[in-house]
């Protein structure tokens, strides 16, 4: 199985990410420490290195299923149609929709901040979030969405609910 964890950065996907590879268990494949070992190798930040850091993601990540084993890939929402794709040739859409924290007034608790183990990764600022608001499309397919202010332990619980459900 292959799970796809996708949102605006900041709002908490490699925490539920993290959780929900604990539960299960899971392997978890982040992109942000991806893109920032490139960074850290000397490609430039004005470079496409988040879509690249998202296929070499993907290219790790398609290997675990065939191990019998569940990955969760976590990503930002920009490479959703990608990691759509991705889910489709494992077995159908298994997609976890972190919550649009953009709807709350003010930034959630882990915008700016990297999260653990990400390395080299700079935080979003807020206002950088709150401007990818304007060109943000809701997801619309079989997804769960989790709340981005409910506890971790909630959320990990309900995506695991959820996967079983649509299994």
């Amino acid at each position: 199985m292959l799970i796809v964890m996708a949102a605006l950065p900041g709002a908490g996907k490699s925490a539920v990410a993290g959780a929900l590879g604990r539960v299960l268990p899971a392997a978890v494949v982040e992109v942000d420490p991806v893109e920032a070992a490139m960074w850290r190798a000397g490609v430039s930040h004005d470079q496409p290195t988040g879509p690249a850091a998202c296929l070499a993601a993907e290219a790790v990540a398609e290997g675990v299923p065939a191990l019998g084993r569940p990955v969760v890939i976590d990503a930002v929402e920009a490479a959703r149609g990608q990691l759509r794709a991705l889910a489709a040739r494992h077995g159908g859409p298994r997609v976890l929709h972190r919550g649009d924290v953009l709807g709350r007034e003010g930034p959630p608790p882990t915008a700016g901040e990297p999260g653990p183990g990400h390395r080299g990764v700079r935080g979003a600022a807020w206002q950088s979030v709150a401007r990818r608001r304007a060109t943000y499309e809701p997801w619309t397919d079989q997804r769960l969405v989790l709340d981005s202010i409910a506890d971790l332990g909630s959320n990990a619980t309900k995506a695991q609910e959820y996967l079983t459900t649509v299994r």
